[in-house]
């Protein structure tokens, strides 16, 4: 009975090797398993289809994950094989999500020529929906508006004074304060941004 459950979980693993081009990334994030225990994990590399990471813990073929990972967000779907230190999970998605994680991959896969020293400076915007929520390094989860961002960074308009250097969250991106401003304080992405997705992300 268990041989027959594991064989769906194995072909579409294989499935989704065929349809899809697997990307060798390296983005941290949590995981969730079917009985809601929470672990950090490493993706190592991915594709639209399928994840494969380094995790402390492991499930079992079939298993519905939760993955939650850097500039991608939140992931379904199941365990579709296990290895030493880590399993490969399918994503349930839809044609539009799965096009969208194609061109997120593309971009990761091709970041560090985004990054180069001698191209630091990149232009600043105000989203259309500037609210959008702040954890402080303390856990505490506040509102708060957007004065600007860009690729790399963001000025928020807050009460809040973290200090300079404090590790905090905006939307879904991580960034560290760098200095403080008349009505709220700047930071610098740990990761620079996508700028196509980069609202979605710093606005969910």
């Amino acid at each position: 009975m268990a041989l027959s459950q594991r064989k769906p979980a194995i072909r579409a693993l294989n499935d989704e090797r065929r349809r899809f081009q697997r990307v060798r990334v390296d983005l941290l994030g949590r995981y969730m398993l079917q009985d809601r225990r929470e672990f950090p994990c490493q993706v190592v590399n991915m594709s639209p289809g399928g994840i494969a990471l380094l995790a402390p813990v492991g499930g079992q073929p079939g298993e519905r994950i939760i993955a939650y990972v850097d500039h991608l967000g939140r992931l379904e779907g199941h365990i579709a094989r296990t290895f030493q230190n880590g399993f490969a999970m399918t994503i349930s998605a839809t044609s539009r999500k799965r096009d969208k994680l194609a061109a997120q991959l593309t971009w990761l896969a091709n970041r560090h020529l985004l990054a180069s020293p001698e191209d630091r400076r990149h232009g600043r915007f105000t989203p259309r929906n500037p609210t959008s929520r702040l954890i402080m390094p303390n856990g505490v989860n506040v509102s708060c508006r957007i004065i600007d961002v860009s690729q790399s960074g963001a000025g928020i308009a807050t009460d809040q004074r973290p200090p300079i250097g404090a590790l905090v969250t905006l939307g879904k991106v991580q960034g560290r304060v760098v200095r403080h401003l008349e009505d709220g304080f700047a930071i610098e992405f740990i990761r620079l941004q996508h700028p196509d997705f980069i609202e979605d992300a710093v606005c969910g």
